[in-house]
C-alpha cells in the first residue's frame, strides 16, 4: 500500500493485515511515531502505553498468522478517554483527585476492545471529570485543536477528537453526557456517535450523570465509527441501564444511499438562536440540499418544542446527578478540583428535589415528542452540532451558562442515537458540523445517511497540516 498509513480506513488496514501487506506492528509503530512527533503540541494524551501497544500488536500478528481472526478491530490501534478504567494503567479523569489511581480491572469497553484484538495506544485527555474545561489549573495541560492550536478541540472527549483528527489513530472512545463525543467531533472535523442510551455498557467508566451518560467512538469516517461501535455494543447485566437486546450489524445499510428516505430538519432549534454563526447555518442548508440531490426528501420539522426547553431540562438533571456523584469530595477536598469544574458542579447543590422531579417529567414529554411524533414521520432528523466553529482555548466560559454553542443536549435528554458529521469549513479554516439523529437502537440508519453524505462530499479526506502543529 502506497498511501500514508494514517489515511487508510480501518477496513483498508484490515485488508492489509489479512493479505500480508501490513502488520499490526508496523501500523502501531507508525501511530506511536506520530504521537511522539505531534502530541507535544496537541496534548491529546495523558498516558502513552507504548510497550502495551507493541505487545498487543505482536499478539494480533501472531493470531492472524495462525488463522485466528477476531474481527475488523483485530490489530487496529485505538485510544481511550481517560475516564475508562484500564487494569494496571492509571485512570486520572484529568484530575488531581485521581492523579495516581490505577484500577485493578478493565472497564467493559476496554475489555471488549481487547477481546476484539485492538491495540491500546494510551489514555486520552478529557475535561476534568468529563465536565470542567478547558482548564489550565489541572495536573495535565488541555488538549488543543489540530486545525488551529489556539482553539479548543471541544469537550469533554477532547483528546479523542484531537488524536483522531491528527491521524494518531483512526478511532478512540469518548463519553457523552451533554455532547462530549459530538462536541469534539464537531470542532475537530471527525465523526462522533452517541449511541442509544443503554446500547453500550458504562461499567468501569467514571460517571458524570447516571441517566444521561453514553459511551461511544470518535472516528475518522462513518464506517470506522460503525466498526468500533460494533466491537463495544452489547448487553451487560451489571450495568442497570444496559439494554438486553441483540446488536445488529451497523454496516449492513452502508452504501445503500438515501433515495426515498424522509429526513426532518430541526431548523427551529437554530434559525433564530442567539449566537448562531451564519456560516454554520449555511453549511447545514447546503448539507440538506446535498441529501436532497441524493434522492432524500428533506423538510423542516413543524411544531418542535424550543431547543431551550430540551437544554434546560438536561442541565437540571446533569447538574443534580453530577453533584450527587462528587458531593463528598466537594465537601472535603474542594480545592483539589479545578476552578471550572468546581464552579459548574457546585450549581447542582442549588437544585431542589422538586426541580429534578419536574425535569424528569418534562424529559418523558420531550422524548415522546422526538420518538412518537417526529421519528414516526421521518427516518432521521438533522440538527446543528455546534452553532459556531471551535472557540479559542484561552476563553473558557465560566460556570455553566445557558448561552452554550453546542446544540447536543436534546438527545442526551431523549437517549436517541445522534452522530456529528463534518459538513465544511469556516472562513477561518475550522470545521463545521451537523447532527444526524435516529430512532432508538437504529444506529444503522444514522450510519447509512451519514455515509451517503460523506461519500458525496468527501470532507473526511481533508486533514490538518502537521507542519503547522510541529512549528507551534
Amino acid at each position: 500500500m502506497t498511501e500514508p498509513l494514517e489515511t487508510l480506513s480501518i477496513a483498508d488496514l484490515g485488508t492489509g493485515l489479512r493479505n500480508g501487506s501490513l502488520t499490526s506492528a508496523k501500523i502501531t509503530e507508525h501511530c506511536l511515531s506520530r504521537i511522539a512527533e505531534l502530541d507535544p503540541a496537541l496534548n491529546a494524551f495523558i498516558t502513552v502505553t507504548g510497550d502495551r501497544a507493541m505487545q498487543d500488536a505482536a499478539k494480533a500478528d501472531r493470531e492472524l498468522a495462525d488463522g485466528t481472526d477476531r474481527g475488523p478491530m483485530h490489530g487496529i490501534p485505538y485510544g481511550l478517554k481517560d475516564i475508562y478504567d484500564t487494569a494496571g494503567i492509571r485512570t486520572t479523569c484529568h484530575s488531581k483527585l485521581r492523579e495516581d489511581v490505577i484500577p485493578a480491572t478493565d472497564s467493559v469497553c476496554a475489555e471488549k476492545l481487547a477481546q476484539a484484538g485492538g491495540v491500546l495506544l494510551g489514555k486520552l485527555s478529557t475535561h476534568e471529570f468529563a465536565f470542567g474545561g478547558p482548564s489550565f489549573d489541572l495536573p495535565f495541560p488541555p488538549a488543543r485543536n489540530p486545525w488551529n492550536r489556539d482553539h479548543g478541540p471541544g469537550g469533554s472527549s477532547s483528546g479523542s477528537g484531537a488524536a483522531v483528527a491528527m491521524g494518531m489513530m483512526r478511532t478512540a472512545m469518548g463519553s457523552d453526557t451533554g455532547g462530549s463525543i459530538r462536541g469534539p467531533a464537531a470542532y475537530c472535523g471527525v465523526i462522533g456517535i452517541k449511541p442509544t442510551y443503554g446500547l453500550v455498557s458504562r461499567r468501569g467508566v467514571f460517571p458524570l450523570s447516571y441517566t444521561m451518560d453514553h459511551c461511544g467512538p470518535l472516528s475518522k469516517t462513518v464506517e470506522d465509527a460503525a466498526i468500533t461501535l460494533q466491537a463495544v455494543a452489547g448487553y451487560d447485566a451489571i450495568d442497570p441501564a444496559c439494554a438486553d437486546m441483540p446488536v445488529p450489524d451497523f454496516r449492513a445499510s452502508l452504501n445503500t444511499g438515501v433515495k426515498g428516505m424522509k429526513i426532518g430538519l430541526l431548523r427551529s432549534f437554530y434559525a433564530d438562536a442567539e449566537g448562531m454563526a451564519p456560516e454554520s447555518s449555511a453549511a447545514i442548508d447546503a448539507a440538506a440540499e446535498t441529501l436532497r440531490s441524493l434522492g432524500a426528501e428533506v423538510e423542516d420539522v413543524q411544531g418542535a418544542s424550543p431547543f431551550t426547553q430540551y437544554n434546560s431540562c438536561g442541565r437540571v438533571i446533569l447538574l443534580a446527578e453530577a453533584y450527587a456523584i462528587h458531593e463528598e469530595d466537594l465537601k472535603t477536598r474542594p480545592l483539589d478540583f479545578g476552578q471550572l469544574t468546581m464552579e459548574r458542579i457546585m450549581l447542582g447543590a442549588y437544585i431542589s428535589a422538586a426541580d429534578l422531579v419536574q425535569a424528569q417529567r418534562l424529559r418523558r414529554e420531550l422524548s415522546q415528542e422526538v420518538n412518537s411524533i417526529f421519528l414516526k414521520q421521518y427516518d432521521v432528523l438533522l440538527a446543528p452540532s455546534s452553532m459556531t466553529p471551535a472557540p479559542r482555548i484561552d476563553a473558557p466560559q465560566k460556570g455553566f451558562p445557558l448561552a452554550w454553542p453546542m446544540q447536543t443536549m436534546p438527545f442526551n435528554v431523549t437517549g436517541n442515537p445522534a452522530m456529528s458529521i463534518p459538513i465544511g469549513f469556516s472562513d477561518s479554516g475550522l470545521p463545521l458540523s451537523m447532527q444526524i439523529v435516529g430512532g432508538y437502537f437504529d444506529e444503522a440508519t444514522v450510519f447509512r445517511v451519514g455515509q451517503a453524505y460523506e461519500a458525496a462530499t468527501q470532507w473526511h479526506l481533508k486533514w490538518p497540516e502537521p507542519a503547522l502543529v510541529e512549528a507551534a
